[in-house]
């Protein structure tokens, strides 16, 4: 290759170099044209016949033999030939096309300088790495589209990798490219890059630490496309939509989107609500508290009025027997509350619960099922109800949870019992007109 320092040619032996290529010039000359007007008007014929050239190869392969060959996509009968018409990998290898014509006419631009030449075939052969980068990084993408499109891809997504083979192709295409330009070897580049790796892992922090943990959430299967999480941290409760590199997208309930760090679903605490979900139960936990003023023994009377709801029937005549067979064994007569064993009405009322949630159609009676009375304290006895509902739908949970305590609520009277409830304004007024009335009848 000549020097590009090397002292220029004089215009005759310009001229005659230029003789050797082609006739052009000296036709030009022979129409009175002068010598170096010729050489430049020569120049520019080349140089459009090459544009013109590159342009027509770009046509034939994009317009006709692309366009070609997607009609045939459209008619077969498989899917991942559509997938790669939709991603363009034949319309971006076409390209490939006009920068070939511009490196075979490289020479004939400027064959008195050949650094010319050479730079025009270095940028040619840089423009082809480029496109066959990003040919290969649309394959790639055709390949996750087949994927995502398989059963497996909502418990094992792939796109954190897919991402990163991207930024390693276009990583090593870069290398090329500039050793390409350069000419200069990929080892003395590359030690160049060592020289900045400090500089690259901060650049690159948040694509190491999300692939590493990309790499540790697919092994554990903790977060899937799809599954409902709740990360308190982040303000995040909703809906995973998507899975990248370096982020989580989470749509909340009120549609709005949260975008997390994927490292800190593994550096931080989160809620999967994906078992729940494959259980095929929806958990109730729900408590109603209970004046305590209001729990007492039952006395007979009592008795033969619950003994008027079918559901706790043969409980009350169960338990009445094993209590009457308790006290006569132990010689305790019926008005001794304090040594004897008699029902409460709080008792039967939590064993007519029990028996209302298991004949409920909607309760899951496998799994853990529990009606419990919790301490009490300063707004009353809580009696909590822990079953789990055979509807996982958010709607219809929420309707067989409301049904459930609509009801409750509305039998506890009948059992003699009242529900804790805080002093509201009207109640305070209330009690304080009694006060004046009172005091103004004094």
């Amino acid at each position: 290759m000549m020097d590009i320092m090397q002292p220029p040619m004089n215009t005759e032996s310009w001229f005659n170099l230029r003789m050797q290529s082609t006739g052009v010039a000296v036709l030009l000359q022979q129409w009175g044209i002068a010598s170096p007007l010729a050489l430049a008007a020569e120049r520019l014929v080349i140089v459009a016949l090459i544009v013109i050239a590159a342009l027509v190869a770009n046509f034939v392969a994009r317009r006709l033999i692309v366009r070609v060959l997607h009609s045939l996509f459209r008619r077969t009968q498989v899917t991942w030939d559509d997938r790669i018409a939709e991603r363009g990998v034949l319309l971006r290898l076409s390209r490939v096309a006009p920068a070939m014509i511009v490196y075979a006419g490289a020479t004939l631009v400027a064959p008195e300088t050949a650094w010319v030449s050479e730079a025009i075939r270095r940028g040619a052969s840089a423009w082809v790495v480029l496109i066959a980068a990003l040919t290969i990084a649309s394959t790639i993408d055709v390949f996750h589209d087949l994927y995502r499109a398989s059963p497996v891809a909502r418990q094992r997504p792939i796109k954190g990798f897919v991402q990163l083979a991207k930024v390693v192709l276009l990583i090593v295409a870069a290398v090329i490219i500039l050793t390409t330009i350069l000419n200069q070897s990929p080892l003395g580049i590359l030690s160049g890059l060592g020289a900045m790796s400090a500089v690259l892992l901060l650049i690159f922090r948040d694509s190491i630490l999300g692939f590493v943990s990309g790499i540790q959430l697919s092994a554990n299967n903790m977060v899937q496309i799809g599954d409902w999480i709740e990360m308190p941290k982040y303000d995040a409760d909703g809906d995973v939509i998507d899975i990248t590199l370096q982020t989580i997208k989470v749509q909340n309930w009120d549609k709005t989107i949260t975008t997390i760090p994927i490292y800190a679903l593994v550096s931080d605490s989160f809620r999967n609500w994906r078992g729940m979900t494959e259980s095929g139960g929806r958990r109730i936990k729900r408590a109603i508290s209970i004046d305590m003023r209001s729990v007492r023994f039952v006395d007979q009377q009592m008795l033969d009025s619950y003994r008027r709801f079918s559901r706790i029937r043969d409980y009350i005549d169960r338990r009445q027997a094993e209590i009457d067979a308790y006290n006569s064994e132990h010689h305790i007569e019926l008005a001794d509350c304090v040594s004897g064993r008699r029902m409460t009405n709080l008792g039967i009322f939590r064993a007519y619960v029990t028996t209302y949630l298991q004949q409920h159609p909607m309760i899951r009676k496998d799994m853990t099922f529990l009606v419990r009375q919790l301490p009490p304290g300063p707004t009353g006895i809580p009696i909590e109800v822990f079953v789990f509902s055979a509807d996982q739908r958010w709607p219809n949970y929420e309707g067989i949870q409301a049904d459930i305590f609509d009801h409750l609520l509305a039998v506890i009277p009948e059992f003699d019992l009242r529900v804790y409830q805080e002093p509201s304004g009207y109640e305070l007024d209330a009690i304080a007109r009694a006060l004046r009335d009172a005091k103004s009848a004094d």
